[in-house]
């Protein structure tokens, strides 16, 4: 539902990560409802639309302020204007930063269309006005994270249209975008984000010099699918969800939405799709538009990369043969040591048939109520699983380090993990396997290749949430 009718609003606010906002709905036509929640607008007396934010009111000041920005580009400009006369709250609302404004810009990592760097601003950003000293009042974050677009200088309206979907999702599990700026050196227009300290959940899996348990897997898989089910929520689709794009494992954050693509207008028109082929659905491969069950497919090989700590394919060409292998069943391995109720929605969610997969409502609920018992600590089949599983996998783990060897395994030249055009012809149609073998359950000791195996026909049961819980996540 649109911000014309209901507001996801926030009754307490937060400025750190460690603390959590109290999020409610509040209807843009329910006058007392926005009256209790945000209080009365000292310049027009009526109920304010956000915390300390009336927009009406902030609308006017940010047109008078027109006049006195630009970007040096059209699309840009009406691009943050729009953003500033629509903004309901301070979370909704873009800035053209100019780039002299930043201290302390170091380079942290390259993707497939473009570069990310962290800087400070100690400026800070718009938080509310001030209406005693009429100004704005600004608050500063330790760091923010500026994403560079690649041969951006004529950037695209079709690509800022895709990127509208940071003003349009707020979330704690989604990263938040402040403004836009300008590398004047390369003339590239920058994304200014949220900074999440860390490694992407990829580089935290592969480096982690401790144990990684299953409560702490099924909490980070119960942020990943909340933030998720906010993006399908709010309308969209990611198109480029993989490991590399998950900030954090300890307090999970979605980024770069809509960012698999070039930003250019001139970028050549051509047949494929983009994306990291491990993690894309067989239907994309194979020349179908993307879809909320395609990122499903997408969460399900995060999944298995989280729960089996192997990076996907990593030991082959990510190339035609690789695509024609999943398009006929092929899968990543799963790990000797999964939870079986784990391994079984896994399957589910890259499973050929799209009708077939979970929605991301369905997964949000079963980790969510997963997670619920096993912090509650009762005495459930889920929890004597994650109990076994973790003492097999704190053995492997300690044997591991006891010979001082690392996780980390060499990659095949050709396996690529950032997104690139993919253009592949004449993909046979997807199916499953017709053989659990073919999913590459490892073996001594293997819990989920044993229950899996001995009960193929096994069917977890998407329907057994209760209705209460179902009407309480919107």
């Amino acid at each position: 539902m649109s911000d014309k009718y209901q507001l996801h609003v926030t009754t307490s606010k937060s400025t750190t990560d460690s603390e959590e906002a109290d999020e409610r709905i509040v209807y843009m036509d329910d006058l007392e409802k926005r009256k209790e929640a945000y209080g009365i607008c000292g310049e027009c007396k009526e109920p304010g639309t956000g915390w300390k934010w009336c927009q009406p009111c902030n609308a006017k000041r940010f047109k008078n302020n027109f006049k006195n920005w630009t970007s040096g580009n059209k699309d840009i400009d009406e691009f943050i204007q729009q953003s500033q006369l629509n903004a309901i709250h301070y979370y909704r609302c873009l800035e053209w930063i100019p780039f002299e404004k930043f201290q302390n810009i170091t380079y942290i990592a390259e993707g497939g269309f473009g570069k990310v760097y962290s800087a400070k601003l100690p400026e800070g950003v718009i938080d509310y006005w001030d209406i005693e000293n009429q100004k704005w009042h600004r608050y500063e974050l330790n760091k923010y994270a500026l994403k560079s677009l690649n041969d951006s200088s004529d950037i695209s309206s079709d690509f800022l249209k895709e990127i509208k979907s940071h003003l349009q999702i707020h979330l704690l599990d989604v990263v938040q975008c402040f403004g836009i700026t300008q590398d004047p050196n390369t003339k590239d227009y920058m994304m200014v984000l949220k900074y999440i300290p860390g490694e992407n959940l990829r580089n935290c899996i592969s480096k982690s010099k401790l144990y990684i348990d299953y409560g702490l897997k099924i909490r980070a898989l119960k942020a990943i699918a909340s933030g998720l089910l906010a993006i399908h929520n709010a309308g969209f689709v990611h198109k480029d969800f993989h490991s590399g794009n998950i900030l954090s494992i300890y307090a999970p954050r979605i980024s770069d939405l809509g960012m698999c693509q070039p930003a250019n207008k001139r970028a050549v028109e051509e047949e494929g799709t983009y994306g990291v082929l491990p993690y894309m659905a067989p239907e994309v491969l194979r020349g179908h538009q993307y879809t909320k069950a395609a990122d499903i497919y997408s969460f399900g090989i995060i999944m298995n990369e989280l729960l089996s700590e192997e990076i996907p394919y990593n030991d082959i060409p990510h190339d035609e043969y690789l695509s024609i292998k999943i398009c006929k069943g092929l899968r990543p391995k799963i790990s000797n040591g999964v939870p079986k109720f784990l391994v079984d929605i896994m399957i589910k969610c890259w499973d050929a048939e799209i009708v077939n997969r979970p929605t991301t409502k369905q997964l949000y609920q079963m980790l969510n109520k997963w997670d619920d018992e096993i912090e509650k600590g009762e005495s459930s089949e889920i929890c004597l699983q994650v109990k076994e599983c973790d003492e097999i996998g704190k053995k492997k783990f300690d044997a591991r380090s006891s010979k001082n060897k690392s996780k980390t395994i060499q990659t095949h030249p050709q396996a690529i993990y950032t997104s690139r055009l993919l253009n592949f012809k004449n993909l046979p149609e997807q199916v499953n396997s017709s053989d659990l073998s073919s999913f590459q359950f490892n073996s001594d000791n293997n819990y989920a290749a044993q229950s899996t195996l001995a009960n193929p026909s096994n069917e977890l049961d998407l329907n057994e949430i209760s209705q209460d819980e179902e009407d309480n996540i919107e």
